[in-house]
């Protein structure tokens, strides 16, 4: 087991896996880390004899695919290839431990404009204690800029509740939008009925006062990223995904305690996001 952080993927030999490394490819070089390439296998890995068409080697070539693709498309890039015994959620799981950022692909809707979520994918992102990331088949690098692969980044998108203002989520999300350069768009959406009136507070108002106060100390901390705000009402996923259309990454939340299950927000985003999607554990 590493000890040492990395951006790790997920790999399990499909079209959605590779697509997803070569993200988290960029990504560690992005934030200067080694990509560490894990495929899990109930078959133990065994030394590769070229002769021998068997399981094992089948599973140790998933990753020797990736590596040489990778290589030649991220030369400077460190990379760690680690075939692994063992069932894929566990495994993942363990390496969340030691990673900064899990990483995992999944299959593009009919429409190829979001997600559609595994079971390993949904289990490992509702209970892994690094975030994950969640990555459509067919991502490219110029979706994730404005019109070209060096093209400035699209904004990142944080979606944050009010009430529950995590110094994680918070932190990952200008992170994210300070080794792209690009701009922070924070997103707060409530759904409690308001009936505006001359004798009434637009909540709008208060909402905007609170979520000020919320990022000051991070806009002290980056102060390279621009931030916009955004409160409306309605649902937070039905807002998140109509803003994620023009985004290079969308930053949710999960509760730590919440159990084996997503929460509400991040189980919308995940299958119907436009872009590569974040979930952050969060006290």
């Amino acid at each position: 087991m590493l000890t040492q952080r990395t951006i790790t993927v997920g790999l399990d030999g499909s079209p959605e896996s590779l697509d997803a490394a070569d993200w988290g490819a960029r990504e560690a070089q992005l934030r200067g880390l080694p990509l560490h390439l894990v495929h899990a296998s109930l078959t133990p890995p065994q030394p590769r004899q070229p002769s021998v068409d068997d399981a094992a080697a089948r599973e140790q070539s998933i990753v020797d695919r990736a590596t040489l693709h990778l290589s030649y498309a991220h030369p400077a890039l460190g990379i760690i290839e680690e075939p692994v015994a063992g069932a894929p959620v566990p495994t993942l799981l363990a390496m969340a431990e030691t990673s900064d950022l899990l990483v995992l692909g999944s299959r593009g809707n009919s429409a190829l404009t979001g997600l559609m979520v595994g079971s390993v994918a949904k289990a490992v992102a509702a209970r892994a204690t690094c975030p994950i990331a969640l990555i459509r088949a067919g991502e490219q690098p110029q979706d994730e800029r404005q019109g070209a692969p060096d093209a400035p980044y699209r904004p990142v998108l944080l979606g944050l509740d009010l009430q529950r203002p995590c110094d994680e989520l918070i932190e990952y999300a200008f992170g994210a939008a300070a080794v792209r350069r690009t701009t922070l768009h924070v997103l707060h959406a409530w759904t409690v009925p308001f009936a505006p009136s001359a004798a009434a507070e637009d909540p709008r108002r208060a909402k905007r006062v609170r979520m000020a106060s919320v990022l000051q100390s991070w806009e002290h901390k980056f102060p390279g990223t621009t931030v916009v705000q955004k409160e409306v009402h309605g649902t937070a996923g039905h807002h998140l995904l109509k803003a994620s259309a023009d985004a290079s990454l969308l930053v949710v939340g999960r509760p730590a305690e919440a159990g084996p299950h997503l929460g509400p927000t991040a189980h919308s985003v995940i299958h119907h996001v436009q872009c590569p999607v974040v979930v952050v554990p969060h006290a």
